[in-house]
């Protein structure tokens, strides 16, 4: 279901100001008075515009109540959890009784989440396969083995049933340390690794300055450790200073947003990576055009996962998939290449 406007009926609480509670902030007050909400909905409410105290509307989660005031929230009628069918379309790589595997393109988000109620590859899975998918994974994740972020590309595969379900968990848990499981990504990275190949082998866990992103951590976090090895440089001349590298990835782990902090860690991120890579953003100014105005103008992270191999979980039949880079990263690729060739 998506967002909308708050639309009556509509529940309104209110709640009064005690003298005890005066002086502490807005956000907290309402937390503290009602179990309806977490403080952070709450927090998001009062943003949106959905509490006033005295008929007056307040936007600041860190105002501060004053005693004798009546504060009231409008709730919002509660989201419905279930996703609904979409005619968004797939490609489809494969796909029989048990899986299928599909191609994601970038901008896709994977299931609904806040934010995104509608228009996910779970919508679409829905629409092409009904109710043929696993319920493993709740009525928001149908089917749902593991996930790319939304602006990364390329292989997914996605269970039907439930045994496949459990046998395909299985496989990512294990990490293809002792199984078929294979996962290789390509990335369009800054500079480029003085090595031709190289491990990097560094833990990760929620940063401590955005817990939406992740970050290297000394002590804690969980092991994670990539393979990278180097498919093309640009310029290729090895004579010349390298501005950007193509490099493979291949997953031992698969942690949250792996590659793109990993990369980040030895120096290399993505191209395109705003979370990981924003401070090297202005080397796209030492690219010659059009590579330059093609760098500057790429809306996601560089990363397309291009090989997914597995073992099948009712048959045993090992599976290999692979995906050609997608259009706007060949283009990418291919502006570098031109750009620099006599650069």
């Amino acid at each position: 279901m998506a967002d909308q406007p708050f639309e009556d009926p509509v529940e309104i609480i209110e709640i009064a100001v005690e003298e005890a509670a005066a002086g502490t902030r807005l956000d907290a007050f309402v937390a503290a008075k009602s179990d309806r909400c977490s403080r952070s909905r709450f927090k998001a409410l009062i943003k949106e515009g959905q509490v006033a105290i005295g008929g007056r509307t307040i936007v600041e989660p860190n105002y501060r109540v004053n005693a004798g005031e009546r504060v009231a929230v409008t709730l919002p009628p509660p989201e419905d959890p279930t996703p609904e069918a979409e005619a968004i379309p797939l490609a489809v790589v494969y796909e029989d009784d048990d899986l299928i595997v599909i191609d994601k393109p970038p901008g896709l988000v994977v299931h609904p989440a806040a934010g995104n109620w509608t228009g996910t590859l779970v919508n679409a899975l829905i629409a092409h396969c009904g109710d043929g998918l696993s319920g493993i994974g709740g009525v928001r994740r149908p089917g749902i083995v593991h996930r790319l972020d939304k602006d990364t590309s390329g292989l997914m595969v996605v269970a039907k049933t439930d045994a496949a379900h459990r046998g395909l968990s299985e496989q990512f848990a294990d990490h293809g340390r002792t199984g078929s499981l294979v996962r290789a990504y390509r990335a369009l990275v800054w500079g480029c690794p003085a090595h031709m190949a190289g491990t990097v082998d560094a833990a990760l866990d929620r940063s401590a300055g955005n817990r939406m992103k992740r970050a290297v951590v000394k002590f804690g976090g969980k092991h994670a450790v990539t393979h990278w090895r180097r498919l093309a440089r640009f310029p290729n001349d090895p004579a010349k200073e390298a501005l950007a590298c193509l490099l493979e990835c291949r997953l031992e782990t698969g942690r949250t947003h792996q590659i793109r902090v990993h990369m980040a860690h030895i120096g290399h991120p993505l191209i395109g990576d705003r979370d990981y890579g924003a401070g090297f953003a202005t080397r796209a100014n030492r690219l010659p055009e059009p590579a330059r105005a093609r760098v500057s103008a790429f809306p996601r992270q560089a990363l397309h996962a291009g090989v997914l191999g597995f073992r099948h979980p009712v048959s045993g039949e090992v599976l290999c998939f692979e995906s050609p880079l997608p259009a706007d990263f060949v283009d990418l690729v291919d502006a570098l290449e031109a750009s620099l060739a006599s650069h």
